[in-house]
């Protein structure tokens, strides 16, 4: 696909981050877009900021959807059929994505499956939902969001991270089956799937938002007793820490992921669409990406090891 001029998309999880990005990006290029999130003033804020730089012709559109509730996509469905008065879609962004449910063992069964449910259900829900009208188009791409923890499932030495995990291993795995699947029963959709490294996104604040958590100046004593252990399960001395210390933390980790990352989120969708220009399957972004996949790859059997593990630093969300 070497132009997105004239196209139509759907991207998921548009309100912020890379989604907001790709909708700006497309919409600059003569691309009409529908993006769903759910929270009506992001959305609000990317539909401003895409519509300024677009050309006549390029409509953007904005829809209330969960993406872990079927009902609610098959809804996004027909309100991108109605308002655009299409019969096909030439683009499919699985972007939304949230962090969350670290532990089976220590994080609660709903934190966990929540998680879960947007990460995986989401690509799930939204794929077959809308590949008909993909395979109605005579170009297609579906781009599925995974992540480096689709490489690793950890953030590091003592820091479990499954449920993130799982689903970003489980979109791969469904991207990658995808290639042979529609190559050999819709010629006409490709698939990639994108792995981006540190990318720096407010996902750490819409995670807590997404599974109902209190802004971190209103944490309760419950929640930063679990900090502090897992502080000091990953070599951080954390006892003599108080409260008031530990929700500063938790802010400045937020702000930290977001401003500390080597790339920002414009700069990771424009890797993403080169890649898709390009026709490539597999999409990195970020050296971070390109280097852990290269060690992983190359000794997977210690991958998981203590004093690997010790080493890397993965800044995702604690």
């Amino acid at each position: 696909m070497e132009s997105f001029n004239g196209k139509l998309a759907v991207v998921t999880g548009g309100g912020s981050g890379m989604g907001r990005q790709l909708v700006v990006q497309l919409a600059a290029e003569g691309c009409s877009v529908a993006t769903c999130d759910l929270h009506a003033e992001d959305l609000a804020t990317t539909k401003a900021a895409a519509e300024s730089p677009a050309p006549r012709g390029a409509r953007v559109t904005t829809h209330m959807c969960d993406v872990a509730d079927e009902s609610q996509v098959l809804r996004f469905r027909d309100e991108v059929e109605a308002q655009h008065g299409s019969d096909h879609l030439d683009l499919l962004f699985n972007n939304a994505g949230i962090g969350g449910g670290g532990s089976m063992i220590t994080d609660t069964r709903e934190v966990w499956e929540r998680t879960f449910a947007v990460d995986w259900w989401g690509v799930y829900y939204c794929t077959r939902t809308f590949l008909p009208l993909l395979m109605a188009s005579d170009d297609a791409m579906l781009v599925n969001t995974s992540s480096v923890n689709g490489f690793l499932a950890t953030l590091g030495a003592g820091i479990p991270h499954t449920a993130y995990s799982t689903a970003k291993f489980a979109v791969k795995g469904f991207s990658e089956a995808l290639i042979v699947d529609l190559r050999t029963n819709a010629p006409n959709v490709k698939v990639a799937v994108v792995m981006p490294g540190h990318i720096g996104t407010d996902i750490f604040f819409n995670t807590r938002r997404a599974l109902g958590q209190p802004e971190p100046e209103e944490i309760d004593d419950a929640e930063l007793e679990s900090l502090r252990s897992q502080l000091a399960r990953a070599g951080f001395p954390a006892s003599e820490a108080t409260a008031e210390d530990l929700r500063n933390l938790v802010r400045a980790m937020g702000e930290g992921f977001r401003d500390n990352a080597p790339l920002d989120a414009a700069q990771a969708a424009t890797i993403i669409l080169d890649g898709v220009r390009a026709g490539k399957w597999r999409i990195l972004v970020g050296k971070d990406a390109e280097a852990l996949d290269e060690w992983v790859r190359a000794d997977p059997e210690r991958a998981y090891e203590p004093d690997g593990l010790r080493g890397l630093r993965l800044t995702r969300e604690p």
